[in-house]
């Protein structure tokens, strides 16, 4: 596995298990490799990867409408105990 394989797996598992769908992962994989390709350096020593995925999520983001993103982040209420 090289490097840009490598990046494109761990992109796309990541989104995955974030809850996007594989459709968005798999585009935004292949936008986190042509990132990577233009990057002549990273932020800080040792963190391209974060720097790609930080791209990588925030292009994901943009995506997904509103509707499909507090259906999966919405959670069920909670029994809270009254006062008395």
């Amino acid at each position: 596995m090289n490097h840009i394989e490598f990046i494109e797996k761990n992109v796309r598992e990541i989104l995955i298990k974030q809850g996007f769908s594989s459709s968005v992962a798999q585009g935004v994989a292949w936008q986190a490799i042509d990132l990577y390709k233009r990057m002549s350096q990273a932020s800080k020593k040792g963190a391209i990867f974060d720097d790609v995925m930080r791209h990588a999520k925030a292009w994901a983001d943009k995506q997904v409408s509103k509707t499909e993103i507090t259906k999966s982040k919405r959670n069920q209420p909670k029994n809270q105990g009254g006062l008395f």
